[in-house]
Protein backbone atom coordinates (compact mmCIF):
# COMPACT_ATOMS: atom_id res chain seq x y z
CA UNK A 1 0.00 0.00 0.00
CA UNK A 2 1.59 3.45 -0.44
CA UNK A 3 1.57 6.43 1.52
CA UNK A 4 -1.51 8.92 1.50
CA UNK A 5 -1.13 12.21 -0.84
CA UNK A 6 0.04 14.66 1.10
CA UNK A 7 -2.35 17.00 2.20
CA UNK A 8 -4.53 13.90 3.05
CA UNK A 9 -6.50 12.31 0.31
CA UNK A 10 -9.98 14.59 -1.28
CA UNK A 11 -12.74 13.26 -0.90
CA UNK A 12 -13.88 10.99 -4.09
CA UNK A 13 -16.68 10.61 -6.21
CA UNK A 14 -17.02 8.52 -8.59
CA UNK A 15 -19.83 8.95 -11.02
CA UNK A 16 -20.36 5.00 -13.17
CA UNK A 17 -19.40 1.93 -11.03
CA UNK A 18 -19.04 -0.45 -14.18
CA UNK A 19 -15.82 -2.47 -14.56
CA UNK A 20 -13.34 0.47 -14.82
CA UNK A 21 -15.02 2.64 -12.19
CA UNK A 22 -15.08 0.20 -9.74
CA UNK A 23 -11.36 -0.52 -10.45
CA UNK A 24 -10.22 3.02 -10.13
CA UNK A 25 -12.95 2.72 -6.69
CA UNK A 26 -10.52 -0.38 -5.53
CA UNK A 27 -7.34 0.88 -6.83
CA UNK A 28 -8.01 4.34 -4.54
CA UNK A 29 -9.16 2.02 -1.40
CA UNK A 30 -5.40 0.30 -2.17
CA UNK A 31 -3.67 3.55 -2.44
CA UNK A 32 -5.15 4.79 0.87
CA UNK A 33 -8.34 6.19 0.35
CA UNK A 34 -10.09 5.79 3.42
CA UNK A 35 -13.98 4.04 2.71
CA UNK A 36 -15.27 6.88 4.16
CA UNK A 37 -14.06 9.56 1.63
CA UNK A 38 -15.66 7.82 -1.47
CA UNK A 39 -18.89 7.75 -2.85
CA UNK A 40 -20.20 5.82 -5.74
CA UNK A 41 -23.11 6.56 -7.86
CA UNK A 42 -25.17 3.62 -8.73
CA UNK A 43 -28.56 3.05 -10.59
CA UNK A 44 -29.86 -0.27 -9.28
CA UNK A 45 -30.37 -0.74 -5.73
CA UNK A 46 -28.50 -4.27 -5.57
CA UNK A 47 -25.64 -2.42 -7.09
CA UNK A 48 -25.28 -0.42 -4.08
CA UNK A 49 -25.75 -3.04 -2.20
CA UNK A 50 -22.95 -5.09 -3.53
CA UNK A 51 -20.20 -2.21 -3.54
CA UNK A 52 -21.15 -1.30 0.28
CA UNK A 53 -20.62 -4.78 1.25
CA UNK A 54 -17.39 -5.02 -0.69
CA UNK A 55 -15.59 -1.94 -0.28
CA UNK A 56 -17.37 -0.32 2.53
CA UNK A 57 -18.08 2.83 0.82
CA UNK A 58 -21.59 5.12 0.70
CA UNK A 59 -23.17 4.73 -2.69
CA UNK A 60 -25.85 7.31 -3.89
CA UNK A 61 -28.40 7.52 -7.07
CA UNK A 62 -27.47 11.33 -6.94
CA UNK A 63 -24.59 12.71 -9.14
CA UNK A 64 -24.99 15.98 -7.87
CA UNK A 65 -24.87 15.02 -4.05
CA UNK A 66 -21.70 12.86 -4.91
CA UNK A 67 -19.69 16.19 -6.82
CA UNK A 68 -20.40 18.21 -4.30
CA UNK A 69 -17.55 18.79 -1.99
CA UNK A 70 -15.38 16.04 -3.76
CA UNK A 71 -11.72 16.94 -4.68
CA UNK A 72 -11.50 14.02 -7.33
CA UNK A 73 -14.32 13.56 -9.25
CA UNK A 74 -14.01 10.20 -11.78
CA UNK A 75 -16.30 10.21 -15.20
CA UNK A 76 -16.50 6.33 -15.69
CA UNK A 77 -19.88 6.37 -17.68
CA UNK A 78 -20.55 5.60 -20.97
CA UNK A 79 -19.04 8.09 -24.15
CA UNK A 80 -22.74 8.53 -24.86
CA UNK A 81 -24.12 9.61 -21.45
CA UNK A 82 -20.86 11.63 -20.75
CA UNK A 83 -22.32 14.60 -21.54
CA UNK A 84 -25.56 14.61 -19.89
CA UNK A 85 -23.76 13.83 -16.92
CA UNK A 86 -21.70 16.68 -17.12
CA UNK A 87 -24.34 19.03 -17.84
CA UNK A 88 -26.00 17.93 -14.71
CA UNK A 89 -22.94 18.10 -12.24
CA UNK A 90 -21.33 21.55 -13.62
CA UNK A 91 -22.58 23.45 -10.98
CA UNK A 92 -21.64 21.31 -8.33
CA UNK A 93 -18.18 20.88 -9.10
CA UNK A 94 -15.66 22.38 -6.58
CA UNK A 95 -13.28 25.07 -7.51
CA UNK A 96 -9.50 23.18 -7.33
CA UNK A 97 -11.40 19.67 -7.85
CA UNK A 98 -9.77 17.74 -10.27
CA UNK A 99 -12.16 15.74 -13.12
CA UNK A 100 -10.50 12.25 -14.01
CA UNK A 101 -12.00 10.49 -17.07
CA UNK A 102 -11.48 7.39 -17.87
CA UNK A 103 -14.23 7.00 -20.94
CA UNK A 104 -12.56 6.20 -24.19
CA UNK A 105 -11.61 8.12 -26.63
CA UNK A 106 -13.06 11.67 -25.36
CA UNK A 107 -10.61 14.70 -25.18
CA UNK A 108 -10.00 16.62 -22.07
CA UNK A 109 -11.07 19.88 -23.99
CA UNK A 110 -14.45 18.01 -23.85
CA UNK A 111 -14.71 18.17 -20.42
CA UNK A 112 -13.62 21.85 -20.69
CA UNK A 113 -15.83 23.10 -22.65
CA UNK A 114 -18.82 21.92 -20.70
CA UNK A 115 -17.25 22.38 -16.84
CA UNK A 116 -16.75 25.25 -14.71
CA UNK A 117 -14.04 27.67 -16.44
CA UNK A 118 -10.06 26.47 -14.99
CA UNK A 119 -11.37 22.98 -13.78
CA UNK A 120 -8.36 20.37 -14.09
CA UNK A 121 -9.66 17.36 -15.75
CA UNK A 122 -7.27 14.54 -15.94
CA UNK A 123 -7.67 12.09 -18.99
CA UNK A 124 -6.93 8.44 -18.24
CA UNK A 125 -6.94 5.24 -20.61
CA UNK A 126 -6.48 2.01 -18.15
CA UNK A 127 -7.29 -1.43 -19.49
CA UNK A 128 -9.30 -4.55 -18.07
CA UNK A 129 -6.12 -6.39 -16.32
CA UNK A 130 -6.10 -3.20 -13.86
CA UNK A 131 -9.10 -4.96 -12.56
CA UNK A 132 -6.07 -7.61 -10.59
CA UNK A 133 -4.16 -5.05 -10.11
CA UNK A 134 -1.90 -5.84 -13.46
CA UNK A 135 -3.49 -3.33 -15.75
CA UNK A 136 -1.37 -0.52 -18.24
CA UNK A 137 -3.22 3.26 -17.53
CA UNK A 138 -1.76 6.01 -19.30
CA UNK A 139 -2.56 9.61 -18.07
CA UNK A 140 -2.66 12.71 -19.89
CA UNK A 141 -3.43 16.33 -18.10
CA UNK A 142 -5.48 19.10 -20.12
CA UNK A 143 -4.77 22.50 -19.78
CA UNK A 144 -5.38 23.54 -16.74
CA UNK A 145 -3.92 20.30 -15.20
CA UNK A 146 -0.37 21.29 -13.32
CA UNK A 147 2.13 18.67 -12.79
CA UNK A 148 0.22 18.50 -8.80
CA UNK A 149 -3.19 17.46 -10.41
CA UNK A 150 -1.72 14.42 -12.84
CA UNK A 151 0.76 13.62 -9.87
CA UNK A 152 -2.40 12.78 -7.57
CA UNK A 153 -4.12 10.82 -10.50
CA UNK A 154 -1.01 8.92 -10.82
CA UNK A 155 -1.30 7.93 -7.34
CA UNK A 156 -4.72 7.25 -7.55
CA UNK A 157 -4.11 4.52 -9.62
CA UNK A 158 -0.80 3.19 -8.54
CA UNK A 159 -2.70 -0.11 -6.64
CA UNK A 160 -3.90 -1.31 -10.53
CA UNK A 161 -0.81 -1.73 -11.91
CA UNK A 162 1.49 0.43 -14.22
CA UNK A 163 1.03 3.83 -14.57
CA UNK A 164 2.72 6.12 -17.53
CA UNK A 165 2.20 9.42 -18.24
CA UNK A 166 1.61 10.42 -21.88
CA UNK A 167 1.10 13.24 -24.16
CA UNK A 168 -2.41 13.79 -24.79
CA UNK A 169 -1.97 13.32 -28.27
CA UNK A 170 -1.03 10.10 -27.91
CA UNK A 171 -3.88 8.98 -26.03
CA UNK A 172 -5.73 7.10 -29.44
CA UNK A 173 -2.30 5.41 -30.01
CA UNK A 174 -2.40 4.16 -26.22
CA UNK A 175 -6.09 2.94 -26.35
CA UNK A 176 -5.07 1.11 -29.41
CA UNK A 177 -2.01 -0.76 -28.24
CA UNK A 178 -2.85 -1.49 -23.90
CA UNK A 179 -6.57 -0.20 -24.05
CA UNK A 180 -7.86 -3.04 -26.34
CA UNK A 181 -4.24 -5.04 -26.33
CA UNK A 182 -5.77 -7.61 -23.78
CA UNK A 183 -8.58 -8.51 -26.61
CA UNK A 184 -5.97 -9.26 -29.34
CA UNK A 185 -3.88 -11.28 -26.13
CA UNK A 186 -6.63 -13.36 -25.50
CA UNK A 187 -6.89 -13.87 -29.13
CA UNK A 188 -3.62 -15.19 -29.04
CA UNK A 189 -4.29 -17.70 -26.54
CA UNK A 190 -7.16 -18.92 -28.07
CA UNK A 191 -5.49 -19.02 -31.24
CA UNK A 192 -2.28 -21.69 -29.91
CA UNK A 193 -5.11 -23.25 -27.57
CA UNK A 194 -6.87 -24.36 -30.40
CA UNK A 195 -3.98 -25.05 -32.52
CA UNK A 196 -2.75 -27.40 -29.55
CA UNK A 197 -6.85 -29.47 -30.24
CA UNK A 198 -5.89 -30.06 -33.29
CA UNK A 199 -2.21 -31.48 -32.45
CA UNK A 200 -4.16 -33.53 -30.20
CA UNK A 201 -4.07 -32.11 -27.22
CA UNK A 202 -6.71 -32.15 -24.79
CA UNK A 203 -8.89 -28.52 -24.36
CA UNK A 204 -8.04 -28.17 -21.13
CA UNK A 205 -4.35 -28.94 -21.34
CA UNK A 206 -4.06 -26.98 -24.56
CA UNK A 207 -5.22 -23.38 -23.18
CA UNK A 208 -3.10 -23.94 -19.22
CA UNK A 209 -0.61 -24.43 -21.46
CA UNK A 210 -1.12 -21.09 -23.64
CA UNK A 211 -1.93 -19.15 -20.98
CA UNK A 212 0.75 -20.00 -19.02
CA UNK A 213 3.39 -19.80 -22.12
CA UNK A 214 2.24 -16.16 -22.58
CA UNK A 215 2.32 -15.00 -19.11
CA UNK A 216 5.71 -16.23 -18.44
CA UNK A 217 7.14 -14.88 -21.82
CA UNK A 218 5.39 -11.56 -20.85
CA UNK A 219 7.23 -11.63 -17.20
CA UNK A 220 10.66 -12.40 -19.24
CA UNK A 221 10.41 -9.42 -20.91
CA UNK A 222 9.61 -7.64 -17.78
CA UNK A 223 12.01 -8.90 -15.37
CA UNK A 224 15.00 -8.93 -18.30
CA UNK A 225 14.25 -6.00 -19.96
CA UNK A 226 15.67 -7.70 -23.13
CA UNK A 227 14.29 -6.71 -26.46
CA UNK A 228 11.38 -9.23 -27.62
CA UNK A 229 13.10 -9.35 -31.06
CA UNK A 230 16.50 -10.70 -29.11
CA UNK A 231 14.24 -12.74 -26.24
CA UNK A 232 12.71 -14.09 -29.90
CA UNK A 233 16.12 -15.43 -31.31
CA UNK A 234 17.27 -17.01 -28.38
CA UNK A 235 14.43 -19.38 -28.82
CA UNK A 236 15.30 -19.80 -32.54
CA UNK A 237 17.93 -22.13 -33.41
CA UNK A 238 19.11 -21.98 -36.97
CA UNK A 239 16.94 -24.05 -38.82
CA UNK A 240 14.90 -25.61 -36.21
CA UNK A 241 11.06 -26.23 -35.22
CA UNK A 242 10.49 -22.55 -33.82
CA UNK A 243 12.07 -21.07 -37.23
CA UNK A 244 9.66 -23.14 -39.22
CA UNK A 245 6.91 -21.98 -37.28
CA UNK A 246 7.93 -18.22 -37.17
CA UNK A 247 8.25 -18.44 -41.17
CA UNK A 248 4.94 -19.33 -41.37
CA UNK A 249 3.40 -16.50 -39.16
CA UNK A 250 5.26 -14.12 -41.52
CA UNK A 251 4.14 -15.87 -44.12
CA UNK A 252 0.70 -15.24 -43.30
CA UNK A 253 1.22 -12.00 -42.67
CA UNK A 254 0.68 -11.61 -38.95
CA UNK A 255 2.95 -8.79 -37.92
CA UNK A 256 1.19 -6.99 -40.59
CA UNK A 257 -2.45 -7.69 -39.40
CA UNK A 258 -1.56 -6.61 -36.14
CA UNK A 259 -0.38 -2.93 -37.69
CA UNK A 260 -3.53 -2.72 -39.54
CA UNK A 261 -5.33 -3.87 -36.05
CA UNK A 262 -3.90 -0.83 -34.17
CA UNK A 263 -4.66 1.66 -36.95
CA UNK A 264 -8.16 0.62 -37.27
CA UNK A 265 -8.54 0.61 -33.15
CA UNK A 266 -6.94 4.25 -32.93
CA UNK A 267 -9.41 5.23 -36.07
CA UNK A 268 -12.27 4.34 -34.58
CA UNK A 269 -11.40 5.79 -31.23
CA UNK A 270 -10.98 9.38 -33.03
CA UNK A 271 -14.06 8.69 -35.43
CA UNK A 272 -16.56 8.23 -31.94
CA UNK A 273 -14.49 11.03 -30.11
CA UNK A 274 -15.40 13.43 -33.23
CA UNK A 275 -19.13 12.10 -33.40
CA UNK A 276 -19.61 13.03 -29.90
CA UNK A 277 -18.26 15.95 -30.37
CA UNK A 278 -20.58 17.28 -32.91
CA UNK A 279 -23.96 16.35 -31.15
CA UNK A 280 -26.04 19.11 -29.79
CA UNK A 281 -25.50 19.74 -26.14
CA UNK A 282 -27.89 16.85 -23.77
CA UNK A 283 -29.88 18.65 -21.35
CA UNK A 284 -29.00 18.32 -17.63
CA UNK A 285 -30.84 15.54 -15.36
CA UNK A 286 -29.89 12.38 -15.90
CA UNK A 287 -30.49 9.92 -13.12
CA UNK A 288 -27.53 8.45 -10.97
CA UNK A 289 -24.70 6.85 -14.03
CA UNK A 290 -23.65 3.54 -13.15
CA UNK A 291 -23.88 -0.32 -12.89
Amino acid sequence: MTDLPTPPAPRLAVLGTGVMGETVLAGALASGWRPDDVVATVRRPERAEELAARHGVRTSRDNVEAVRGAGVVVVAVKPKDVGALLAEVHDAVGAGAVVVSVVVGLPTSFYEERLPAGTAVVRVMPNTPSVVGAGVSAVSGGSAADDDDVALVERLLAATGLVVRVAEKDQDAVGALSGSGPAYVFYVIDALAEAGVLLGLTRATALELATATVHGAATMLRETGEHPAIARERVSSPGGTTVAALRRLDAGGVRAAFLDALEAARDRSSELAAALADAPAPRAGTEGAGS
